[in-house]
């Protein structure tokens, strides 16, 4: 017994398979006729297909929520921006520039606007995601419903195919009964008309030629029934080449579906990954112009309490009511802070005030300043920034002031004088005339 698949050719769509037992037997061809093998290896193979969209289907709805949550996570760190503690500096040459933040405003920038944006990215792409999972549902349906019309159609077919061939086997084998009859009749005609008797004889021709009339209609119904069979599995053989061409269509139709489909959920996901690298770039080129210099240099410029340490305290007796009178020096902030930080060997200068010399300190902390004192006239400069004086030996200055400038310090710290008062002010904050 073989198992013989035939390709029945459609159209120029291609090929539809059917599935058909071919035995020696005339019992297993009759068998075989009732049989619905072929059709339901066809059903089978769109039942998994349809588990298959399914599985996409899980796939994308899965993504799309693990990318929601993780954008709306991000979103939720995002405002929780940290870095205000940082000091505020331009990065960029020896001009202070208090507005200007690079590593100040790096770090908000990452942890706020550029998580924010990734978040936002991921969030766009689960809506994305769940828009191609709507697509594919929707086709699933639509597949589901024309699978069913067909299936019904092939399944009233069946039976109407099966309820004949039931009748007409009924007719068969009445029919092979009333031949029986009839040739055993005419067997008995025979054996009676060699007898010899008469009426006897007579009476077996009648019943002869009754079975005989009897077989000649059994014969006509089962004829009947075979062309009506015929004709009923003429239309059950249309039907099923009409329902395999369009489950055909159903199956090219799918995976071309989910073939496409993945495809474009690689092409958001490696288009995911080139955003977040290009918001992350801006972060980087944001985070190269950072000098650590500056920023410790403008830490000490902005948090400075003076220019040199405090006095020592000197013995005072009581009882004879002397007090020592040491020189009143102004508190100052260690301007080397930023060269001791790098291991630098240079030594500087600082001074008390304007006029008077520098303080000599061997200690190896607070060094000496060099002071620049300038030859000739005094040089006026405008005042590029407003500066309130945090000691008593610095200037108030004002944006647009002219100040003149009596010494340059190499510390940045300048001595200017505007309406007959002198101070220390920030280098930086002039601009020569």
């Amino acid at each position: 017994m073989a198992m013989v698949l035939h390709l029945i050719s459609l159209s120029s769509r291609g090929m539809a398979m059917v599935l058909i037992t071919s035995k020696p037997s005339h019992c297993c061809k009759c068998k075989e006729f009732t049989l619905h093998t072929g059709y339901e290896v066809l059903v089978q193979r769109l039942l998994e297909g349809k588990k298959m969209c399914k599985d996409v289907e899980d796939l994308l709805k899965q993504r799309a929520q693990a990318e929601e949550r993780y954008g709306k996570e991000l979103i939720q760190i995002a405002r929780k921006a940290g870095g205000q503690t940082e000091i505020k500096t331009s990065g960029k040459g020896s001009s202070f520039k208090p507005k200007c933040a690079l590593l100040f405003s790096a770090m908000p920038e990452i942890e706020h606007f550029k998580i924010e944006s990734v978040g936002n990215s991921h969030i766009q792409l689960a809506v994305m995601l769940k828009e191609e999972l709507k697509g594919i549902e929707e086709f699933r349906e639509r597949q589901k419903e024309q699978r069913k019309k067909y299936e019904s159609a092939m399944e009233r077919m069946q039976k109407s195919k099966v309820s004949h061939y039931k009748k007409t086997m009924e007719s068969k084998k009445t029919y092979e009964q009333k031949c029986r009859e009839a040739d055993e009749a005419e067997q008995s005609l025979e054996r009676t008309s060699a007898s010899g008797s008469q009426k006897q004889t007579e009476k077996s021709q009648n019943k002869a030629k009754q079975c005989r009339d009897a077989a000649n209609e059994a014969e006509n119904v089962y004829k009947q029934n075979i062309e009506q069979l015929d004709k009923v599995r003429t239309e059950w053989e249309q039907e099923h080449i009409k329902t395999c061409e369009v489950f055909q269509l159903q199956e090219c139709d799918r995976i071309t579906i989910l073939r496409n489909s993945l495809w474009v959920h690689c092409n958001q996901l490696s288009l995911q990954c080139v955003k977040d690298d290009e918001l992350y770039e801006e972060v980087r080129l944001s985070l190269e112009n950072c000098v650590v210099e500056s920023d410790i240099d403008y830490f000490i410029k902005t948090k400075m309490t003076g220019t040199q340490p405090p006095a020592a305290i000197g013995y005072e007796n009581y009882y004879s009511r002397e007090r020592s009178s040491s020189p009143t020096q102004s508190c100052g902030m260690m301007k080397r802070f930023s060269g001791l930080l790098h291991g630098s060997s240079k030594n500087t200068a600082e001074t008390a005030t304007p006029s008077a010399p520098p303080l000599e300190r061997t200690d190896g902390v607070y060094a000496t300043l060099l002071v620049n004192e300038i030859a000739g006239t005094s040089q006026d400069y405008r005042v590029l920034y407003d500066y309130t004086a945090q000691n008593v030996d610095e200037l108030d200055i004002s944006e647009g002031d002219i100040v003149v400038v009596i010494a340059e310090n190499e510390d940045g710290w300048w001595t200017a004088e505007r309406n007959g008062q002198r101070g220390f002010v920030p280098g930086s904050y002039l601009e020569k005339l």
